[in-house]
């Protein structure tokens, strides 16, 4: 599962590195909005949902969870993320694979910046080494 919220840029670039990895994977593109579904399924995700309740009952779906770290921060991603998505995430039973991509109200200190590419090609390489 993808999870993206605002306008869901994010999200799209993750499914579009993935897919290119990972030709067959099952995709599940969950927006906090429906305008980062649909980014998201633009960019070739296989199904998408949106809402605070679509995320709630679809995350516990998925092997692995790659996301930017806000999405397990309540009222992060200016508010979009509720307390319950948030909650619903870290207590998924898939792997998260979290960016840790800075918000307005906290930062992420002692990790090394790297551009957006470099931490999806991350993820998608733990992936590859947890799947073997």
């Amino acid at each position: 599962a993808v999870i993206d919220g605002m306008g869901g840029g994010i999200g799209a670039q993750i499914v579009a590195q993935v897919r290119q990895e990972f030709p067959e994977a099952e995709i599940l593109a969950l927006g906090a909005n429906a305008v980062a579904t649909d980014r998201m399924m633009q960019a070739k995700a296989n199904r998408g949902a949106s809402g605070e309740n679509a995320i709630r009952v679809s995350v516990g779906l998925a092997d692995f969870i790659i996301a930017p770290i806000g999405v397990i921060v309540p009222n992060s991603m200016l508010g979009e993320i509720t307390p319950a998505i948030a909650d619903a995430v870290a207590n998924a039973r898939g792997r998260k694979l979290l960016l840790p991509i800075n918000q307005p109200h906290f930062e992420i200190v002692g990790i090394e910046s790297k551009p957006l590419a470099k931490q999806i090609s991350a993820a998608i390489a733990f992936i590859k080494e947890a799947s073997v």
